[in-house]
């Protein structure tokens, strides 16, 4: 028997969108993952797309991908350290269409020094496009690392701007 504070198991879906198929998979706290076409793994349960926050997020990603969102009101559960979450917070408040360098969001987390640290945070982050992680550049303006490869960060960003 599960403790109440305890996720619950996951449930997932393949959803469609312009950057190929997203694995979208939640727990009974919120979204925990959205994978990109080209990361592999199998889903870790039946996929149900009947879970409330994947409805959720379908129908936000849907709206983002349509031009009709600009910022994500989906619950998350989060699974990192506080140094990890408290980046992941900074980068849910770079805006739409905008972009930021490692250092930037180290400055703004109050801890400038920590720019490598804020890259690996970054790395981490389970739940991209909600968290706007494709909106990190290099400090010299050039598109850096990204789970879901240059040209799909290139296509997120350009979408954003248009």
């Amino acid at each position: 028997m599960s403790k109440p504070n305890q996720p619950q198991a996951s449930a997932s879906t393949i959803m469609d969108s312009p950057i190929g198929k997203l694995t979208i998979l939640a727990d009974n706290k919120g979204i925990t993952e959205i994978r990109f076409p080209n990361k592999t793994g199998l889903l870790t349960s039946q996929a149900d797309s009947s879970n409330r926050f994947i409805k959720q997020a379908i129908e936000q990603l849907d709206a983002y991908f349509n031009g009709r969102l600009k910022t994500f009101d989906l619950p998350l559960s989060l699974k990192g350290t506080d140094f990890q979450q408290g980046v992941w917070a900074q980068l849910q408040k770079i805006a739409y269409g905008a972009t930021a360098s490692y250092r930037d969001v180290a400055v703004a987390i109050g801890n400038p020094k920590a720019s490598r640290a804020v890259g690996m945070a970054n790395n981490k982050n389970r739940i991209p496009i909600v968290i706007p992680c494709h909106r990190i550049i290099g400090s010299d303006g050039s598109l850096t690392g990204f789970a879901g490869g240059l040209d799909t960060k290139r296509w997120l960003l350009n979408h954003e701007k248009s």
